[in-house]
């Protein structure tokens, strides 16, 4: 008899800032996801980039989350058989990957600065995510003309990306098609050593088990480079869902020095967590009007179909329902 895979889902925050409303979301949709489906929901502290991230945010986001309703079956605090949870405790796991990519051949040197590809006349815009497209500038380097340049600058490494297509399916925006030469080739450890996120995340989502990643709608373009990672890394993908950012009246997506979005405001000014998790789900699109509800009684009716794809603008009505009265959010 075929044993039946028990989902896992995870939250990943990075510690470099208060937990605001728009990462409040996509926590509690990822938690509903899996207590719909009877999966476990993990707790994952992305703190590769050291220099950002701050300890002291990783107590503090943790009660953010409990003191929403929100709780977690792994994590830093709860351990679990797919640890360590905190990524600056999982350098040697990337380090064993990049020596795979880098046996496989798709791996090379690359001696450009930011400035050298903003400067570059053929570097068009690439993704969102990314800025410029890198022009492939040190992808042909011979070995003696990448010698002479280590000799003045350390190296990133890249991925050497293929004249492809990426194709999948993400469970809230529905069908995506991503040619992968609008992305170039992309970092996976910066000079200074520092594993990027691309390729952080795919190994410990990998590792880990992660079979739904559900995460903001600003990540959805580094989907396809992740893909390909999963690919050259001989990695079983998961399910993706991209969940809406939450956006101010113009459009632009919070930021963590929103001080007056972030739960830890929210909660001295006496707002009630049922009252953000209700709000939430009405944002969303799960419930019909922004009524006091708690996580656990959204499980039973969770439905991935009725999460809205569109940002979900901060208008002046949409806060009046959050707050009462309207505080100064400056």
């Amino acid at each position: 008899m075929q044993q039946e895979t028990i989902c896992r889902g995870r939250f990943a925050p990075t510690p470099s800032g208060k937990m605001h409303i728009g990462n409040a979301l996509t926590a509690l949709l990822g938690w509903l996801q899996m207590r719909s489906l009877n999966g476990r929901y993990i707790l994952r502290i992305e703190d590769i980039d050291e220099q950002r991230s701050r300890e002291e945010l990783v107590d503090e986001l943790m009660r953010d989350l409990m003191w929403l309703g929100l709780d977690w079956d792994e994590g830093p605090d709860v351990g679990g058989s797919f640890g360590p949870y905190i990524q600056t405790e999982r350098k040697t796991l990337y380090e064993s990957a990049l020596a795979k990519l880098k046996e496989a051949g798709l791996l090379y040197p690359c001696y450009c600065s930011r400035a050298d590809i903003m400067a570059a006349a053929s570097a068009p815009h690439g993704l969102a995510s990314e800025g410029r497209r890198y022009p492939g500038t040190c992808r042909h380097l011979t070995k003696e003309e990448a010698l002479r340049k280590e000799q003045h600058k350390k190296p990133s490494l890249r991925m050497k990306v293929p004249e492809q297509a990426i194709v999948f399916t993400d469970d809230i925006v529905g069908p995506q098609v991503y040619p992968l030469e609008k992305s170039g080739d992309f970092v996976v450890r910066r000079a200074d050593e520092m594993i990027s996120y691309q390729l952080a995340v795919v190994v410990d989502d990998a590792l880990m088990g992660i079979t739904h990643v559900l995460r903001g709608a600003d990540l959805l373009d580094s989907t396809p480079r992740q893909l390909l990672l999963y690919e050259a890394l001989g990695y079983t993908p998961p399910r993706f869902a991209h969940v809406p950012l939450i956006v101010d009246a113009e459009g632009k997506r919070l930021a963590k020095r929103n001080r007056g979005l972030s739960l830890s405001f929210l909660r001295g000014q006496g707002i009630q967590p049922q009252r953000i998790v209700g709000w939430l789900a009405w944002a969303a699109g799960l419930i019909p009007s922004p009524e006091p509800v708690s996580p656990s009684e959204l499980v039973q009716s969770f439905d991935m179909a009725q999460i809205t794809p569109e940002p979900i603008k901060l208008t002046h009505d949409a806060l009046k329902m959050l707050f009462a009265p309207m505080p100064n959010l400056q």
